[in-house]
């Protein structure tokens, strides 16, 4: 979707570009006091935030986190038009280096350089007459700023100079500032121990994500299943199909309780734990601390948390990957479709192995999921993201401080909206598909086709219907629960049929989204593979298995 309409370009577009952490994002919104929408840029691969204002739009381009970043940061700047004009975000405590970094990308582009952090440099006659010098031999607009607390005099500054851009002068190179400031070190830089903290970080609000919304869930869905009751029992006289789409297993009114009770306080809670971290910097130093760890794999720390993310639910950490690495994206997408436990799915998943009476359980699930996930990435990962030749483009470690109540809503405002108009927009379609095909036999006949197929897995037949409504809506897996099945099932064989449906496929509104996130053709690739490594892993799992004991 082209989303320069002439009406927009005749009010000036501004395109951003900085690396991660520089605070762009926070500058925008302090300009702009917008929240962004998201589409690519020009009919490029490179998806942008964009933010509106009377006056701009601004054209947030993905950070720079790795080299291979500059060759996407190339690709959009190679769409500017002549009425555009670039805001070059710089950090001030790593001054020297952006500069050397990012000038070349913008060298003979029209723009202004904005300064971030500068309340952590001090203000001196030393740092004054740096960036004054800078300012005559490049003839461009500096300005210095905290992102955080914007004046009003330094937003009407930079959005005058935005009206009088002059181009990047190709052969400048700046003299040197001299100074490099380094934040205090805490635990997550320690080399042995900073790993296991960062882990605990980033498991510790998913974990109390999901506890909180299912303790709420478990005391509300009775009393909301009371108030549905009347409405369901009043529409149990229309039409076979339209009851089956309101009021069927699969219907709009069935399974609204499931989205609004169960779903969203899990998106809703993970999003304020994730702003909070966002806020403070603290994201930033769990991303640097675990991405040795990661590296191999294909995948940075900051890909990780949108892993974890996933956790409350896989639509919005898919939507969130448009900040990820150009060469990293696609693996994180795969991982979060295949590893990310979302709340339908790890409820459902601690539900079958209660009603086994075999808690116990999760712990060799939650080992042999995050290794197969591994495995997974590793398989599929790009040389380029695996490589020691594509450093992180920032080493240093962010800034820490107390998040601000309003910085936080933000962060958190972005993912709770990706959910209510993203993901409830197609689960509600998915709802209808389901209760349709459902009405016509499809999914019984489906089920009987692959009955024979169970035998592979050492799994009755009788495990085809839960794995693929899991494959529909992950909480399909709890038929696995039903105390007939349980009967017939041996311990290795509820964790074998839990683990095939909880991976063999995307549920479909993560499938769909990634569709639309990326192309009908990337998620037809990763569908394939995705199926081709959950049937390879559950063949091992199930045999291995037996083998073992």
């Amino acid at each position: 979707m082209n989303i320069f309409t002439p009406s927009k370009l005749e009010r000036g577009c501004i395109v951003v570009i900085g690396k991660e952490s520089t605070g762009k994002s926070q500058l925008i919104a302090a300009l702009t006091g917008q929240t962004p929408y998201s589409a690519n840029f020009r009919g490029s691969t490179v998806t942008c935030d964009t933010y509106q204002s009377q006056a701009y739009t601004f054209i947030d381009t993905p950070g720079i986190l790795y080299r291979s970043d500059s060759v996407t940061t190339k690709k959009a700047l190679r769409q500017l038009q002549e009425n555009d004009t670039v805001l070059l975000i710089v950090k001030a405590t790593d001054v020297d280096q952006d500069l050397a970094d990012l000038l070349p990308l913008v060298a003979d582009k029209r723009g202004i350089v904005v300064i971030t952090f500068w309340d952590k440099v001090l203000s001196t006659v030393h740092t004054q007459q740096v960036v004054r010098e800078w300012t005559e031999t490049s003839n461009l607009s500096i300005v210095t700023v905290d992102a955080r607390h914007l004046t009003i005099e330094q937003k009407d500054y930079i959005l005058a100079s935005l009206q009088e851009p002059h181009p990047f002068p190709a052969q400048w190179i700046p003299t040197r500032a001299g100074w490099h400031i380094q934040p205090q070190a805490t635990l997550l830089e320690h080399p042995r121990l900073g790993w296991l903290l960062a882990i605990a970080l980033l498991l510790i609000p998913a974990i109390i994500a999901v506890w909180g919304a299912n303790s709420f869930a478990t005391l509300a869905d009775p009393i909301v299943q009371s108030a549905t009751a009347p409405i369901i029992k009043s529409l149990s006289q229309l039409p076979i199909w339209l009851r089956e789409i309101l009021i069927g297993q699969y219907g709009l009114i069935t399974m609204s309780p499931l989205l609004f009770i169960w779903a969203m306080p899990t998106v809703i809670l993970y999003a304020l734990f994730l702003g909070a971290y966002k806020a403070s910097g603290l994201i930033e130093r769990i991303t640097i601390a675990l991405n040795p760890l990661l590296r191999p794999f294909g995948l940075s720390g900051r890909d990780l948390v949108r892993v974890i993310m996933g956790m409350g639910c896989n639509v919005p950490a898919v939507i969130s990957t448009r900040a990820c690495s150009s060469c990293s994206r696609g693996t994180c997408i795969s991982a979060i479709a295949f590893g990310s436990a979302c709340s339908y799915q790890f409820g459902a998943t601690l539900g079958v192995f209660s009603a086994a009476s075999l808690p116990y359980l999760i712990i060799p699930y939650l080992l042999y999921l995050t290794a197969t996930t591994l495995i997974y990435t590793y398989m599929i990962s790009s040389p380029t993201a695996k490589s020691n030749q594509n450093p992180l483009v920032i080493e240093g470690r962010a800034f820490l401080e107390f998040p601000h109540a309003s910085v936080i809503w933000r962060e958190a405002k972005s993912t709770i909206d990706q959910f209510l108009f993203n993901a409830i927009p197609i689960f509600l379609v998915i709802t209808v598909i389901a209760s349709v095909l459902n009405w016509l036999g499809a999914i019984a006949a489906l089920a009987n086709i692959i009955n024979p197929l169970m035998g592979w897995f050492n799994l009755p037949p009788e495990a085809s219907l839960p794995i693929i409504l899991a494959s529909i809506r992950k909480d399909g897996l709890l038929l696995f629960a039903e105390p007939e099945t349980l009967a017939m099932l041996t311990p290795l064989q509820v964790l074998t049929g839990v683990y095939l449906a909880g991976v063999l496929l995307p549920c479909l509104v993560t499938l769909l989204t990634i569709a639309r996130e990326q192309s009908l053709r990337f998620a037809l690739l990763l569908l394939s593979r995705q199926a081709i490594a959950a049937i390879s892993f559950s063949l091992l799992l199930a045999w291995g298995g037996l083998l073992i004991k």
